[in-house]
């Protein structure tokens, strides 16, 4: 349990919030949101003691432990993997060593304190202490070659899998998550999902996974308007409740009880829908109190991401023969891959090493020699490429105006107006684009792929960098596109609600299937088959 009393942060003049009371209680997990900049990780970081408040107390249960997702991947290079998963249940890190050291060298007057710390040990779960770390490791796809290295021969992939074993292991009390899904496999995140939706403990978790966030959370936190309000429900309800508000406050001949009638009956949609879900949390009673007062628009500005094609493609989009890739190190990134695109597929791209998905889409536009097989666009075909690394646009002093002018027709209001659907206003348009921020950058290529007009959309995880209101904007845009769109992507809620055929790429070949995503990872058949693929 957490209680959170009177609390006020501020950064010289600005204020995040204050005047904060919340109590977050056990049993429930808490999705915290908030535009860029609103103070989600700030107020982690306030509750684990690494930033101090201005004001206010923070108090956790009697003898409870806290747990945080560390973000300082090169802090345990010097440690093995297994010993880093032990150093997240510190009071059980320190009895191993003592125990090691009195050992070590032991001397009859040790007898009583190795008794203690025996007695400690064990009270610790100790004896299992290893098991559970190996185990806890496998599931977040650490392999045991890898667990007793050293973190510093660590990829910072497999860095992040452990730094989430560590803050998960001895099954902390209370455990802050700050962006807990970042870099894993979509497998991952869903032993994830299953692991968090079982635990009794107090969750706190900042994600722009929506998908993550709908399946674990019991609670939403909104960090809008400087103060934190608590909400029962998940982000999805969170954020269909925000857009009726919105949708009536703007109705302003609406009478009182119209209104009143059609919130209510959003609620109860809503918790039908929660109750036939597959999702994880339907076995939580997540909106136990919900009520029509807690229902109020937002604050949050949603960018314009409108595709428009200039012409309709005609039948033959792509056709990919016997294509294969191999990685500068040699290894395999897929072969023997052939497909035929069709006139309105909307294609996700999957592949457990997502060097597959970038090489593909390098080479089918003309980035990157493939190792063998051949590929060709229909004649009626343009594309619109948004790549995986941007680094290279973004080497210029050019401001965004001038920069985005580059890549289509049309004077500076016409540029400015581009920028203003991205959220860029005033003298924002004038900034370099060699100093803008990653999140920045993306809204840019994405009013560069805007002015293309394509009817063939490719992106390489279109939601990296992007706030949970850019990615909520660009996923309702796509799925109302009428084009062709060939894509990777990490977000859950993504491809399901954008794809209709998936294509995983195997260092064997590919599976092919036109169904939807939730349908694919549950299918026994197609599990069968991916694990076959992978040996």
């Amino acid at each position: 349990m957490i209680t959170i009393s009177n609390l006020a942060i501020q950064f010289g003049k600005r204020v995040l919030y204050k005047d904060v009371n919340i109590k977050f209680t056990n049993g429930n997990i808490y999705g915290v949101i908030g535009a860029n900049g609103a103070g989600k990780s700030t107020l982690l970081k306030a509750i684990s003691g690494e930033l101090e408040a201005n004001k206010g107390t923070i108090e956790l249960g009697h003898g409870e432990r806290l747990s945080v997702l560390s973000q300082d991947h090169f802090k345990y290079d010097e440690y093995s993997v297994i010993d880093t998963v032990f150093m997240g249940y510190e009071a059980l890190w320190e009895n191993m060593k003592e125990r090691e050291a009195i050992y070590a060298d032991f001397k009859d007057e040790d007898g009583e304190r190795a008794a203690e710390l025996e007695d400690k040990f064990a009270e610790m779960n100790g004896y299992n202490a290893e098991s559970d770390a190996e185990q806890l490791l496998t599931n977040l796809g650490v392999k045991q070659e890898q667990q007793h290295k050293q973190m510093k021969e660590l990829s910072n992939n497999e860095k992040v899998r452990v730094m989430l074993a560590k803050a998960l292991f001895g099954h902390p009390d209370n455990l802050l998550l700050d962006e807990p899904t970042n870099d894993l496999d979509l497998d991952t995140v869903d032993w994830l999902e299953e692991y968090l939706s079982n635990l009794e403990q107090t969750v706190l978790v900042v994600s722009h996974d929506r998908h993550f966030l709908d399946a674990v959370s019991t609670h939403t936190v909104d960090i809008d308007f400087g103060k934190i309000n608590l909400f029962a429900g998940n982000y999805s309800f969170w954020y269909e409740s925000s857009q009726l508000a919105l949708r009536q406050a703007q109705n302003q001949r609406a009478k009182a009880e119209e209104k009143r009638k059609e919130l209510e009956e959003f609620i109860r949609r809503f918790s039908a829908n929660v109750a036939k879900s597959k999702q994880t949390t339907s076995r939580k009673k997540m909106l136990e109190k919900l009520n029509v007062e807690e229902i109020k628009p937002s604050s949050r500005k949603y960018p314009g991401i409108i595709f428009q094609m200039e012409r309709e493609p005609g039948n033959q989009i792509l056709e990919v023969t016997d294509l294969k890739a191999v990685d500068a190190d040699g290894t395999v990134l897929f072969k023997d891959v052939n497909f035929n695109v069709e006139k309105g597929e909307k294609v996700v791209f999957l592949s457990h090493n997502p060097k597959a998905m970038t090489a593909l889409f390098e080479i089918i536009n003309g980035n990157r020699q493939a190792d063998g097989g051949t590929f060709k666009w229909g004649q009626t075909i343009t594309t619109a490429y948004l790549p995986l690394d941007n680094t290279s646009f973004f080497d210029s002093t050019l401001n965004l105006v001038e920069w985005l002018g580059q890549f289509g027709t049309g004077n500076e209001v016409v540029m400015k107006g581009f920028l203003g659907r991205m959220l860029f206003s005033g003298e924002e348009v004038l900034k370099k684009v060699n100093v803008l921020s990653g999140g920045e950058k993306m809204r840019c290529m994405i009013a560069r792929m805007q002015l293309k007009n394509a009817n063939c959309l490719v992106l390489d995880t279109p939601t990296n960098h992007l706030d949970l209101e850019s990615i909520q904007a660009f996923n309702n845009n796509l799925k109302l596109f009428k084009g062709n769109i060939l894509f990777s992507s990490h977000d859950h809620e993504f491809i399901q609600t954008v794809a209709n055929r998936i294509i995983e790429l195997t260092p064997n070949g590919t599976i092919d299937k036109l169904m939807e995503y939730d349908d694919y990872i549950y299918d026994p058949v197609v599990k069968e088959q991916r694990l076959k693929m992978y040996n």
